[in-house]
């Protein structure tokens, strides 16, 4: 045997001598089973499931035969592996300065909107009348709700989401017909989604009118036939065109349609009233009373409530849509209808709370928390910056706002970090926007980013 060769024995000896645990590990590494009897970990098993806590402790065991941490350490490192739940989300902080943030669910709930739902987990009267023991209307209270919010409306149906509102309206009121709408709303909602694809897919033709950035509502009543279900108003509300523009009031299109061709406007967003701040939102009350016949709306946008589709607007059309076969196919859970009712009859959700915090007091948090973590040892500066709406709504639209700006290389670990806090990178530093960053929060944001200096500092794959 030559050097070469009696050398690479050696090492490959050795490699595997490494890998292999060592008599004294394996005497002193505990049984699963005795892990598992931790009462930390007998607690996780009742509420998070064996399974994944089994799974945790197999996982200890590994890197403790592989030498990565003592034999005595296991439970210790099984128990703080554990997920807060047994569900794969993760809670995020929203610091990017997008109010409704699609990537992260956009509007979170309200506090009593998360009240609601934990009462509705159980058993609950969803479709039940209590006082006389007999079926009744499905989530009555919460369209009640509605329709006491948006009094123009004569009534109220739910559904999985915006685009679904729309897919029920076009296939009860246009399939096989012909749907009018301006070639300057055939938008594009988002992850690929285009409106005019959406509206196909229900069996309806679409009769496109005007220009991309000039439709008036002559154009709409030249299209308008007997072939027409109904003619489309979409808010544009994830862009704007700007220039030599012009496009058809609601209350123009009601104006020029005959009896029998309703009008169906979308608003996308969410509003059921006027909101100050974005004043060139539609709302759904104010379509209504310009004499839109129906009304689609997403309920997670401004609204602050849960992801759904709302349907506003005249007693026979919503009774026409809420009875067709299609409608049991996309309509919402108990949990869904317990958030909303609580979103629209509860305090100012967290959306309107971001909508309308002064940006003096933005400042003042952004201050502080810099201080704090300068006084960390933690390179941090407050910042003056621009919020958005996000979600597709109020496009072009910027919220003054503070922001505390970090070293570009804190984002990674503040993402991963426990808890998650999202900023955004802009110009080469991590900004943690404030005004989507609740005030009881910034103690826990401080700590992430005191976590993310330290990881910054010691380099990837360091503790």
């Amino acid at each position: 045997m030559d050097r070469d060769t009696a050398t690479a024995d050696t090492q490959t000896a050795d490699a595997q001598a490494a890998k292999t645990p060592s008599a004294d590990v394996r005497r002193r590494l505990p049984r699963t089973d005795a892990v598992l009897a931790d009462p930390r970990l007998a607690g996780a098993a009742r509420r998070l499931g064996r399974a994944l806590v089994k799974s945790e402790v197999v996982r200890a065991l590994q890197r403790a035969r592989a030498g990565e941490i003592p034999p005595e350490s296991v439970a210790d490192t099984a128990a703080g592996a554990l997920p807060p739940t047994a569900g794969g989300l993760r809670p995020v902080v929203n610091a990017t300065g997008v109010l409704l943030h699609t990537n992260l669910g956009r509007a979170p709930l309200s506090r009593a909107a998360r009240e609601a739902v934990d009462a509705a987990c159980g058993p609950t009267d969803v479709e039940l009348d209590l006082a006389t023991g007999a079926r009744s209307r499905r989530g009555a209270s919460a369209l009640d709700a509605l329709r006491e919010a948006v009094p123009h409306a004569e009534a109220a149906h739910v559904v999985g989401n915006g685009a679904a509102a729309l897919v029920l309206a076009a296939t009860a009121l246009a399939a096989g017909r012909e749907i009018v709408v301006s070639r300057g709303e055939m938008v594009e909602i988002g992850d690929g989604f285009r409106l005019p694809d959406l509206l196909v897919s229900t069996g309806a033709r679409l009769r496109e009118v005007g220009t991309t950035n000039r439709t008036s509502a002559e154009d709409y009543a030249a299209a308008i036939g007997p072939d027409t279900g109904f003619v489309l108003k979409v808010h544009p509300s994830n862009f704007r065109i700007t220039g030599f523009t012009r496009s058809a009031s609601v209350a123009e299109l009601a104006r020029i349609c005959p009896p029998g061709v309703p009008v169906v406007a979308d608003i996308g967003s969410g509003l059921l009233r006027p909101e100050p701040v974005l004043p060139n939102e539609p709302d759904a009350s104010g379509w209504l009373r310009a004499g839109a016949s129906l009304v689609t709306a997403s309920g997670d946008k401004l609204l602050g409530g849960p992801q759904c589709g709302l349907l506003l607007g005249r007693a026979d059309l919503v009774r026409r849509l809420a009875r067709h076969p299609l409608a049991r196919a996309l309509r919402v859970d108990k949990l869904t209808l317990a958030a909303l009712e609580a979103t629209v009859r509860g305090p100012a959700t967290p959306v309107h709370t971001m909508l309308h915090a002064g940006v003096e007091g933005l400042r003042a948090r952004a201050e502080r928390l810099a201080a704090e973590l300068r006084g960390a040892d933690v390179e941090a500066r407050a910042v003056d910056s621009e919020a958005a709406v996000g979600g597709g709504g109020a496009p072009g639209v910027t919220l003054p706002s503070a922001a505390v700006s970090l070293p570009e290389e804190y984002a990674g670990p503040l993402r991963t970090g426990e808890p998650a806090v999202l900023g955004r990178v802009e110009g080469g530093r991590c900004l943690i926007d404030l005004r989507t960053v609740p005030p009881e929060r910034d103690a826990d944001v401080a700590e992430a980013v005191r976590r993310a200096a330290k990881a910054a500092a010691n380099g990837p794959g360091e503790e």
